[in-house]
């Protein structure tokens, strides 16, 4: 059973938002275990300077959806 246009492109919406939030998250953790770390072994580190990534926006979203769309229409 085939997909429907709409079904296909939630799916691929989803799948586009999980990618994207999993390297988010792996990002942030990195991050934050990383300063942990430095402030381990200096209390004296200044952790207010630290960037943190900012969540993927939804038009990041769509654009990964949509090169998953182009490699799904190739053949």
């Amino acid at each position: 059973m085939s997909a429907t246009p709409y079904e296909l492109r939630a799916q691929l919406l989803k799948q586009a938002e999980q990618i994207l939030m999993y390297r988010f998250q792996r990002k942030y953790d990195t991050i934050r275990e990383n300063t942990h770390i430095a402030l381990q072994k200096d209390p004296a580190f200044d952790h207010t300077i630290v960037e943190y990534p900012k969540p993927p926006s939804t038009e990041d979203i769509i654009a990964e959806a949509e090169k998953l769309y182009r490699f799904v229409q190739t053949k």
